[in-house]
């Protein structure tokens, strides 16, 4: 009986090396030097602190404890990720809390630039599926999500009066699940004040799907005068009157379609001009609810429209990715430098996984890719063969006769 896979094939660097490999050698001391973080840093170099935060989001590390302990046991397999160090738990903690948070985000968009240079087809995408095979525009979903703090130990990201929060705002590429523009802030802002942030860098033709929260019609009226395509979940507080119907289909799932204006004077001053509102039946996690939608697309068939919003979900599957992946529950520190050192560290683990699973080709879903890393952290195993020819879940092996193995019943 023949297998399915090959025998994994040794390699002289584990697997956290070669993933840590994968940043290039000069990249993190120049942004260092540009950041001023290599002036704060006698002991535990900038790479060893991308080293380590790193492997804490792998390994899913609980506290300062895990990561120091861990790496200390394996000091000698660190040195060899270009002479890392392992952390003291004090030095860790102080790193985390005063060096500039802005060096992590260089980090990830230098890295993005670079997996771009690599491969090309990595940051375009593949093809589309779906209904979105019929838009050839590139289409943007904008959302944020809420990361929960300890209150007592953060009182700067007091969120409620007894929650602490950080929000993640990020414009997710539904080409190719990878975000465009990120934004990590305290949650107490409204999340409309960063829609112009996360819209800067759209060209003319885009497509900008939002939730109700990024609601902001002067904002909507400077997209519109920049050729921009914006469709949005309106606001049940939001007052409209009706200018003229539109019949651009006749599925049943559309309830009304028709252009409407904003019906009080202090909003209507904001975005004066005409948009169009439609009602539909949308189906979202299997369930059917009715919504209402906004948009400055006003030859679009309205079914259309309903469905570009649903495809916004995406960015919904993106949240939870990172959460069930990343280590986003558990801090290393209180500082603000500290939670932002740690999210961007993390982003960066997911870009990288995310490279890997494209090289690879890999066939299941990212969550057994993250696992099956997370367990062969220190195991010098090559990881394009791992990644390659690993699963258990294939189609099982077949039987391969030969010739000579031909009998007749009665003859030896």
């Amino acid at each position: 009986m023949k297998r399915n896979h090959k025998p994994d094939k040794r390699s002289d660097y584990t697997v956290l090396n070669q993933i840590c490999n994968l940043i290039p050698p000069l990249l993190v001391p120049n942004l260092a030097r540009q950041h001023g973080v290599d002036r704060k840093s006698r002991t535990f170099s900038p790479w060893s602190h991308v080293v380590s935060l790193m492997y804490a989001h792998l390994s899913h590390a609980f506290g300062l404890n895990d990561v120091c302990d861990a790496l200390g046991e394996h000091a000698g397999k660190v040195w060899r990720i270009r002479e890392a160090t392992p952390p003291r738990r004090n030095t860790f903690s102080h790193a985390n809390a005063v060096r500039d948070s802005a060096m992590a985000e260089a980090l990830y968009w230098k890295m993005r630039a670079v997996c771009s240079g690599l491969s090309e087809k990595f940051v375009l995408g593949g093809r589309r599926e779906g209904f979105l095979r019929r838009l050839k525009k590139p289409i943007f979903a904008m959302d944020s999500t809420t990361i929960a703090l300890v209150a007592n130990c953060m009182p700067w990201a007091k969120h409620r009066r007894k929650k602490a929060a950080v929000k993640c705002h990020l414009s997710l590429n539904l080409q190719n699940h990878l975000p465009q523009t990120v934004c990590v802030e305290k949650a107490r802002p409204h999340d409309s004040r960063f829609a112009r942030f996360l819209c800067n860098p759209l060209q003319d033709g885009s497509i900008v799907v939002a939730d109700k929260a990024y609601v902001d019609f002067r904002h909507f009226r400077e997209l519109t005068a920049d050729g921009i395509v914006w469709v949005v979940r309106a606001r049940r507080d939001t007052a409209f009157r009706t200018v003229r119907a539109l019949h651009t289909t006749d599925n049943p799932r559309i309830l009304a379609d028709e252009v409407v204006v904003l019906a009080r004077e202090e909003t209507a001053k904001k975005h004066p001009e005409g948009m169009r509102r439609i009602r539909a039946v949308v189906e979202i996690d299997g369930k059917n609810r009715k919504m209402e939608f906004l948009t400055n697309q006003m030859d679009w068939s309205a079914w259309t429209v309903a469905e570009l919003y649903r495809c916004r979900w995406d960015v919904e599957v993106f949240f939870k990715e990172i959460k069930q992946t990343l280590q986003l529950a558990d801090f290393l520190g209180n500082s603000e430098h500290a939670i932002k050192w740690q999210i961007w560290c993390g982003l960066l683990v997911h870009l990288l996984l995310r490279f890997l699973h494209y090289l690879s080709e890999w066939k299941h879903s990212f969550f057994r890719l993250f696992a099956l890393l997370r367990a062969c952290l220190w195991d010098e195993k090559d990881l394009h063969e791992l990644l390659r020819f690993y699963g258990t879940a294939s189609s099982p092996p077949r039987w391969r006769a030969r010739p000579e193995q031909a009998y007749f019943p009665g003859f030896p």
